[in-house]
């Protein structure tokens, strides 16, 4: 999965779609996600990095990341999304 080129993310969670001028608010974790999607790190070397840094398990990470995703998709902010 591909954030669209176009995306730009701040280090505050400030995210702006200049194809539609949209613009969202990402809390912490998910701004440092979607820097993670946006840069191809590979699902399992995020997975470590979440697991490592935050209190969860792998099966709760695995579900909160693909409903990260499929959000993303929603909003049209990945290359699926603009299918």
């Amino acid at each position: 999965m591909e954030i669209n080129k176009n995306i730009a993310v701040s280090d505050n969670g400030f995210l702006f779609n200049p194809a539609t001028g949209e613009s969202y608010n990402l809390n912490e974790t998910g701004t440092e996600l979607l820097k993670l999607i946006k840069e191809n790190t590979p699902f399992e070397e995020i997975s470590k990095i979440f697991l490592n840094k935050y209190e969860t398990t792998a099966i709760s990470f695995e579900k909160d990341f693909q409903d990260f995703v499929e959000i993303l998709e929603q909003y049209k902010l990945t290359e699926k999304g603009n299918r």
